[in-house]
């Protein structure tokens, strides 16, 4: 495997808008939250669109502080160079028409939370047996192996 694609990296950027480690939340303000979508070339739906949407992918990735919440939003099937593609007029469609072309290939469960709780950062598992837990090896999954030791000993 090469690397996250497109779509793992939409998601995986949208769902650590929030950084529990940095206590930083781009969808704390609106100006923010339009910046992140712009710098993709996206338009900005609601805030509150957004962080409801961000809080149901958090939980349905395993993030046990998410709350899982109804949601809808609208995506199109647009036939386009001779082959059906889903799309979505706004950030928060894109992102879960991302989450959905994941699901479908089979990828979705790569998308994971790193379990650390001063973490709770996002990450795309590359490993080929999809067994990553961490986020980083060297940082989190060093610090709760060093936890263990201690523990142990």
């Amino acid at each position: 495997m090469t690397g996250p694609s497109a779509d793992a990296s939409l998601v995986v950027d949208f769902l650590n808008t929030l950084d529990v480690d940095e206590d930083t939340d781009v969808l704390r303000q609106a100006a923010t939250w339009r910046q992140w979508a712009a710098e993709r070339r996206l338009a900005a739906d609601t805030l509150h669109e957004a962080r409801v949407a961000r809080e149901a992918l958090r939980a349905a990735v395993g993030d046990p502080d998410a709350e899982a919440k109804p949601l809808t939003v609208s995506v199109q099937i647009e036939l386009a160079a001779d082959a059906p593609a889903l799309t979505a007029p706004g950030a928060v469609g894109a992102v879960l028409a991302a989450a959905t072309r994941l699901a479908v290939l089979g990828e979705w469960d790569r998308v994971k939370i790193c379990p650390a709780d001063d973490c709770r950062w996002a990450f795309f598992d590359q490993s080929r047996n999809r067994s990553r837990t961490w986020c980083s090896m060297r940082v989190c999954g060093n610090r709760q192996k060093a936890r263990s030791w201690r523990e142990r000993n």
